[in-house]
């Protein structure tokens, strides 16, 4: 699949190149009046490229960025989560059960009196 990848960019870029080649005259470009730009086509086709990207790159990092903290969040409380289900099913110490009173000791009951 890396190999398809690089060949697609080579391809890519020779056809850009040539197509900057085929192109490389001085363009006029009216910025507002009274300013006015010469440059060369393909600087000016990458210079719009750039302004249309750049923001959404930074909007594509932002939102990456933004997914990546709440899924660690997740993580950890999903670990705590487990954590505290694993502690709860481990099984708990025998309660000790009281001291059988010996049969002599029984209480006496009081004597009834005729």
């Amino acid at each position: 699949m890396g190999i398809l990848r690089t060949i697609i960019w080579v391809l890519l870029t020779a056809i850009l190149v040539i197509f900057a080649m085929a192109n490389w005259l001085p363009v006029t470009v009216t910025i507002w009046p009274g300013e006015v730009l010469d440059t060369k086509l393909p600087v000016l086709i990458l210079g719009a490229f750039l302004i249309g990207a750049v923001p959404m790159w930074i909007a594509l990092r932002t939102a990456r960025w933004t997914m990546k903290r709440r899924l660690d969040a997740s993580e950890r409380q999903l670990a705590d989560l487990r954590a505290m289900a694993n502690r709860a099913a481990e099984p708990a110490p025998p309660i000790a059960a009281p001291a059988a009173t010996p049969a002599n000791d029984s209480p006496t009951l009081p004597l009834e009196t005729p």
